[in-house]
């Protein structure tokens, strides 16, 4: 079985920072991508960030250039460092991973509970 935590969320001011972190543990063999998507009330969840395991990044326009992703594979622990917050990234934001999974070494995809993040104007 694997379990994905998420951690850091919080209410920030704007032009604040935050930072969230994502933890898998369970029977893993190896993690493949990591990724970030988050969801505003009434909207679709929508992808954030994500890191592959070569360290290669892609982010969503709207955060280019704030947000930063990135991982410790010997922790099995993505992070993503949210810097100049708007209110408009205010949601929840969940952890996405794909996992190898012993001992067939099968590739799932694990989802988060999601950590809530709040940023006042």
């Amino acid at each position: 079985q694997v379990q994905v935590v998420e951690s850091g969320g919080g209410l920030v001011q704007a032009g604040g920072s935050l930072r969230l972190s994502c933890v898998a543990s369970g029977t893993i063999s190896s993690i493949n991508t990591m990724a970030w998507y988050r969801q505003a009330p009434g909207k679709q969840r929508d992808f954030v960030a994500g890191i592959g395991t070569s360290g290669r990044t892609d982010y969503v326009d709207s955060v280019k250039g704030r947000f930063t992703i990135s991982r410790d594979n010997a922790k099995n622990t993505v992070y993503l460092q949210m810097n100049s917050l708007k209110p408009e990234d205010a949601a929840v934001y969940y952890c996405y991973t794909t996992v190898l999974v012993p001992p067939q070494n099968l590739e799932f995809q694990y989802w988060g509970q999601g950590t809530q993040v709040t940023v006042s104007s």
